[in-house]
């Protein structure tokens, strides 16, 4: 009988250390959240604005390739050498294009990790535990977007 009380206290107090090593290990600490206005942080950005320079810059080159190609047009009447213009500058814009396109989307790629290594960085030097976007949140959140604006290029 005497044994049998003593592994009855045995469980009982198994069962009370288990249950207050649980509590611990769920804290009632809530997440810091911060919010940041990803747009305006782009638009701020000089990388971005100088990429859209340089983007028109290109697209003017495209389109000086074009009045080329018309103002040759013009000038020429047979139907063979017109087709082989045309090809010409079809092939020679197509390659301008897609030129474009490759070094544009390899640049804001390089853009969109250079501002979000920022903000992770920036976020964990205030001890955030989550960042959003601010067009997704309703209510709450410390809002870090200008904290985050000054440290992007």
């Amino acid at each position: 009988m005497k044994k049998n009380f003593y592994i009855v206290i045995i469980i009982a107090l198994s069962f009370a250390l288990g249950y207050s090593v649980n509590n611990i290990a769920i804290s009632d600490t809530t997440p810091r959240v911060a919010v940041i206005d990803a747009a305006k942080i782009v638009a701020n950005s000089t990388a971005v604005k100088n990429l859209k320079a340089e983007q028109e810059k290109k697209v003017k080159e495209i389109q000086t390739t074009l009045d080329k190609a018309k103002a040759e047009l013009s000038k020429e009447t047979d139907p063979a050498k017109i087709a082989a213009i045309e090809e010409k500058y079809r092939n020679q814009v197509n390659a301008q294009k897609i030129a474009l396109d490759t070094e544009y989307n390899n640049k804001l790629t390089q853009i969109d990790n250079e501002i979000r290594s920022t903000v992770i960085e920036k976020a964990r030097n205030l001890n955030y535990d989550l960042v959003l976007p601010k067009n997704m949140v309703y209510f709450g959140g410390d809002d870090i977007t200008d904290v985050i604006a000054k440290d992007i290029k």
